[in-house]
């Protein structure tokens, strides 16, 4: 209940939120321009990349699920549409996941991962911030990215709706967030918006935030996947996100794989790496099903 009147309010106020800047302790605008993936950035990372599916793609979840697509919001009058999964034999209500994705767009990709989190035993609803958009090569997507950094309030009032969605529609006492890419570091974003709401946030290889005052406020266990290979995020930059949150107290867990480079989770792309991402996929249900469950 406190959780959906927090959300509630923000929606109904949501640009008043905007504005103010974190005026409620535990709604806070992420506006702000070290934290907003950047399309030009991103495409640097993706430039020789295509969404391209390879055979991991196919991976089944852990139990079987059912999917549909639905809507979870409205913004001007417009329904927010995504995509819910969950365990086809669940009878009881379930600890929910907001699912956000890459640069590319809600794809056949992120359908599957939505999929296969719902197998782990989560009622996960995958977001679209691009409004139906998908991308299917890098320009497209570099495009995609600077709509959204360009109008961030737009993209945080529909993760509040996703947020509110999961609690009352689907009656999720506890939710995280997860994402990859572009979407990791909307998964962060998710976490500084509602830093006292939020259950649990999974950043894979996003962009980060290491100012010690934005950083705060944040309540819940954190979990970070990163390569080795990445520039952006570096090595270096994950350690500095790694020490902030540690010097405040607060619940980290970072993995960075070697001979991994960015987007090497993403089974539809090029830099998938097999061996780390399985890894990965292991350290995030260890932690979701601790954080969640």
């Amino acid at each position: 209940m406190r959780k959906f009147l927090i959300l509630t309010l923000a929606v109904l106020l949501s640009t008043l939120v905007w504005t103010t800047c974190g005026q409620n302790p535990s709604i806070t605008s992420t506006e702000d321009a070290s934290i907003t993936p950047q399309g030009d950035e991103i495409l640097a990372q993706h430039s020789d990349d295509q969404p391209v599916a390879s055979p991991a793609v196919a991976i089944a979840p852990r139990q079987p699920v059912v999917s549909e697509g639905v809507t979870y919001g409205e913004q001007t009058d417009t329904p927010l549409q995504g995509y819910l999964a969950r365990p086809e034999s669940a009878d009881n209500d379930l600890p929910g996941l907001i699912v956000i994705h890459e640069w590319w767009g809600l794809n056949d990709n992120i359908e599957k991962m939505t999929e296969r989190l719902a197998g782990e035993g989560y009622t996960a609803l995958a977001v679209d911030l691009y409004g139906g958009e998908v991308a299917d090569a890098p320009d497209a997507a570099r495009s995609l990215v600077q709509a959204v950094s360009a109008d961030v309030a737009t993209a945080e009032d529909n993760l509040l709706q996703a947020f509110r969605y999961l609690e009352t529609e689907q009656g999720a006492a506890k939710i995280g967030s997860i994402g990859w890419c572009f979407g990791g570091g909307w998964s962060l974003n998710t976490a500084l918006l509602l830093p006292e709401a939020l259950d649990a946030a999974v950043i894979y290889y996003g962009r980060l935030q290491t100012d010690p005052d934005r950083l705060e406020p944040l309540q819940m266990p954190i979990l970070g996947i990163f390569g080795a290979l990445d520039q952006n995020p570096s090595v270096e930059s994950v350690r500095e996100f790694e020490a902030v949150l540690q010097d405040l107290g607060k619940s980290i867990e970072v993995h960075v794989y070697e001979d991994a480079d960015h987007a090497f989770a993403n089974p539809s792309g090029r830099n998938y790496n097999e061996a780390a991402a399985e890894a990965a996929w292991t350290e995030t249900v260890d932690f979701l099903a601790q954080a969640l469950q």
